[in-house]
C-alpha cells in the first residue's frame, strides 16, 4: 500500500450502550495508541486519520464492532473486537492492506441488513453523536435551514400530512393532524415535548436514536415547533438511560451555542427554548398525560380526556407530544419530500419502522424496515431464524401490552391496521420471538407482572383487575388451575379493557387474550392435565429422563448445578428427584427433548 493511501483513514468504533458495555472505550484507546505510532494521527495532522466514536449500528450482539474506511476500498467491519486484536487490525489492514478475515464480519452480519432501510438510523454508526460539525457534514440542520427560509407553518404542517407520517409512539395518529389541533388552540405559550421514556421490557429503540444521532431530535423539534407555534419545548427521557442523558445534555448545550437553539435562530425571529426533564423511570410515564404530569413535577398518574394535551396540556397550555422516532422522522420528510416518503411503505402506514428485535432469534438488535414487511420476514429474513434448529412458536409485538402471534399468522404484513386486526399492536417496536421451548401461559404471566407492577393504581379496572388476572396465571402456572378459569380470564381482560382510563390499562390484558385465542390448548393442558407442554413451568414437569429419547451424551450431567444427575458413559442420564432444584437446565441444554 502506497504512503498517499494512508490519508483521511477512519476507524469508527460504536460508543452505543452495548459497545460501551462490551469494551468499546478500550477498543478506541488502543486504535488511537495504534495510529500514533504509525504515525496516522498526531505530528503528521495532514493525513486527517481519525478514530471516532459512533452510535448503535444495530447488531448489538457482536459488539465491540468497528469499520474500517480507507479511500477507495470497500468499507469493512470487524466484530468482537478487543484491545488485544487492534494491533494485528492495524498492521495488517490498514498498513498491509490484507483484511484479517477471522475477526471481519461474515455473511450472516451482512444478511442482517438486506432487508432493511436505514433512514432514520443511516447515520448511526456513522456520525459522532458528541459532534455537531460531524452532524452537520452529514447533511444535519439542513431541514430546519429551509423550512425558515422557505415554508409557512402551514405548508410544513401540510407537508407533514401529505407525507402520512403516523405516531411512532404506539397509537400511530397521524402526526400533521395532532399538529392542526395544537396549532389551532388559542394561547401564546404552546409546550412542545419529546417522550423519550421507553419503558418496554426489551425495547431500546429510543435510547439507541438519541445515543446515535441526538442532533437529528432535536432538529425534528424545531421543525415541529415552528409549525405548531412552541417557544418552549421538553425531552422527556428516564434517568436510567445515562449515556443518552449526557449526549442529550451535551447536543443541548452545542445546538445553542451554535444559533440552532434560543432566541432568532438562524437569524431569524423564531424562537425555540428546550430542556431535559429525567424521569425516574416509571413505565406509565410513557402515557402522554402522566408524562405532563411529571414534568410538572406531580407522580406521573394519567388524566382523564377530554380536555386533551393540544387544548390543556403542560401547566395547562395547549401542548404537542411526539415520540423520538416520530421526530426523528422530520428531517427526512423535510429534504426529500412528502411524495418521497409517502412512496414507502403500504397506503395506510407510511415510511419505515424501527423495531428492537430479541428473543429465540439468531441474530437480535436494532432494525428499521419499510411498513409491510410480514412478520416472517422480520424473524427470518433480518433476524436470520430460530436457533438451535428449533421451531418458531409465536412473535410478540408491541411491548407488554402487545399480542403474541402464532406461526400461522408470521405472513401478516406490520403495518397499523393489519396488526391490530390480528391481536396484536405496532406499540413503540419491541418485537420478542419465542420457540417451542416457552410457555405461551407462563408468556403472559410475564407480560402481565410487568403491566400490574407498573400501574399507577389510579383507577379500579387497572389496578384491581390486572392484578386478579396476575393471580389466576400463577395458579395455573403452579398447577393449581381450576375449570373456568380460562373464562375468567377472558371477562376480566374485557372489562379492564373497557373500563381503564389510560392506555396501560386498556391494552396490559393483550398478551392473555391473544395467548387464549391461539393458545389455548396450552391453558388447558395446564389447568385439565397439570402439564406444561413447554416444559416451562416446574411444577408442572415431573424430571425424569425418557430412555427412548435420550442419546447418551451426558450433556445434562455436566450441567446439573446440584449434581442431581448422574451418568456413565453409553448409559441413559438419570435424575435424583430428592436433589433436583428444578432449575430447567437440563431441559434448556438437552438438545434431544429426553427430560420430562
Amino acid at each position: 500500500m502506497s504512503a498517499q493511501n494512508l490519508d483521511r483513514i477512519e476507524v469508527h468504533v460504536c460508543m452505543g450502550t452495548a459497545g460501551v458495555a462490551s469494551g468499546g472505550a478500550e477498543v478506541m484507546a488502543a486504535f488511537e495508541e495504534e495510529f500514533k505510532k504509525h504515525g496516522l494521527i498526531g505530528e503528521v495532522k495532514e493525513r486527517n486519520c481519525k478514530v471516532k466514536a459512533t452510535g448503535c449500528r444495530g447488531l448489538c450482539a457482536r459488539d465491540v464492532l468497528v469499520d474500517i474506511h480507507i479511500p477507495g476500498q470497500e468499507e469493512v467491519t470487524y466484530e468482537h473486537v478487543t484491545p488485544e486484536i487492534v494491533p494485528t487490525i492495524v498492521e495488517e489492514h490498514i498498513l498491509k492492506g490484507e483484511v484479517v478475515k477471522k475477526w471481519a464480519a461474515k455473511k450472516d452480519y451482512y444478511d442482517f441488513y438486506k432487508l432493511q432501510k436505514r433512514y432514520v438510523l443511516a447515520d448511526c454508526g456513522k456520525v459522532d453523536p458528541e459532534d455537531i460539525d460531524d452532524y452537520i457534514a452529514h447533511g444535519g440542520y439542513e431541514a430546519i435551514k429551509k423550512v425558515l427560509k422557505e415554508m409557512t407553518p402551514e405548508e410544513v404542517i401540510e407537508e407533514v400530512k401529505k407525507s402520512g407520517l403516523r405516531g411512532r409512539g404506539g397509537g400511530g395518529f397521524p402526526t400533521g393532524l395532532k399538529w392542526t389541533f395544537c396549532r389551532a388552540s388559542k394561547g401564546d405559550l404552546k409546550y412542545l415535548i419529546c417522550n423519550a421514556d421507553e419503558g418496554d421490557p426489551g425495547a431500546f429503540m429510543d435510547r439507541s436514536i438519541i445515543e446515535g444521532n441526538p442532533h437529528v431530535v432535536i432538529e425534528g423539534m424545531l421543525i415541529a415547533a415552528y409549525a405548531i407555534g412552541c417557544k418552549e419545548g421538553y425531552i422527556y427521557c428516564r434517568a436510567e438511560y445515562p449515556l443518552a442523558i449526557k449526549r442529550v445534555k451535551k447536543a443541548l448545550k452545542i445546538a445553542e451555542e451554535r444559533g440552532f437553539l434560543g432566541k432568532n435562530i438562524l437569524g431569524t425571529d423564531f424562537e425555540f427554548h428546550l430542556h431535559l426533564k429525567e424521569g425516574a423511570g416509571a413505565f406509565v410515564c410513557g402515557e402522554e398525560t402522566a408524562l405532563i404530569a411529571s414534568i410538572e413535577g406531580e407522580r406521573g398518574m394519567p388524566r382523564p380526556r377530554p380536555p386533551f394535551p393540544a387544548v390543556k396540556g403542560l401547566w395547562g397550555k395547549p401542548s404537542n407530544v411526539n415520540n423520538v422516532e416520530t421526530f426523528a422522522n422530520l428531517p427526512l420528510i423535510i429534504n426529500n419530500g412528502a411524495d418521497w416518503y409517502a412512496s414507502i411503505g403500504t397506503e395506510k402506514s407510511k415510511g419505515t419502522k424501527i423495531f428492537a428485535l430479541s428473543g429465540k432469534v439468531k441474530s437480535t438488535g436494532l432494525i428499521e424496515v419499510p411498513m409491510g414487511v410480514t412478520v416472517r420476514q422480520l424473524v427470518f429474513d433480518v433476524g436470520g431464524g430460530i436457533p438451535k434448529k428449533r421451531k418458531i412458536k409465536a412473535v410478540q409485538l408491541g411491548g407488554p401490552s402487545g399480542g403474541c402471534l402464532p406461526e400461522s399468522l408470521l405472513d401478516t404484513p406490520i403495518d397499523y391496521d393489519s396488526l391490530i386486526a390480528a391481536g396484536a399492536m405496532m406499540g413503540s417496536g419491541g418485537v420478542v420471538v419465542m420457540d417451542e421451548t416457552n410457555c405461551m401461559v407462563n408468556v403472559a404471566k410475564f407480560f402481565l407482572t410487568f403491566t400490574q407492577r407498573e400501574s399507577c393504581g389510579k383507577c379500579i379496572p387497572c389496578r384491581i383487575g390486572t392484578k386478579t388476572m396476575l393471580d389466576i396465571l400463577e395458579r395455573i402456572c403452579a398447577g393449581e388451575g381450576r375449570e373456568g378459569d380460562i373464562e375468567l380470564l377472558e371477562s376480566l381482560a374485557m372489562d379492564i379493557k373497557t373500563a381503564s382510563l389510560c392506555g396501560l390499562g386498556q391494552t396490559a390484558p393483550n398478551p392473555v387474550l391473544t395467548t387464549i385465542k391461539y393458545f389455548r390448548h396450552e391453558y388447558e393442558a395446564h389447568i385439565k392435565d397439570r402439564k406444561c407442554p413447554a416444559r416451562e413451568c416446574p411444577e408442572l414437569i415431573e424430571f425424569v429422563v425418557d430412555e427412548d429419547r435420550c442419546k447418551k451424551c451426558g450433556i445434562c450431567f455436566k450441567v446439573c448445578p446440584v449434581g442431581a444427575i448422574s451418568w456413565e458413559k453409553g448409559k441413559p442420564a438419570y435424575i435424583d428427584k430428592s436433589k433436583c432444584v428444578k432449575c430447567r437446565e437440563c431441559i434448556v441444554n438437552c438438545p434431544f427433548n429426553a427430560i420430562d
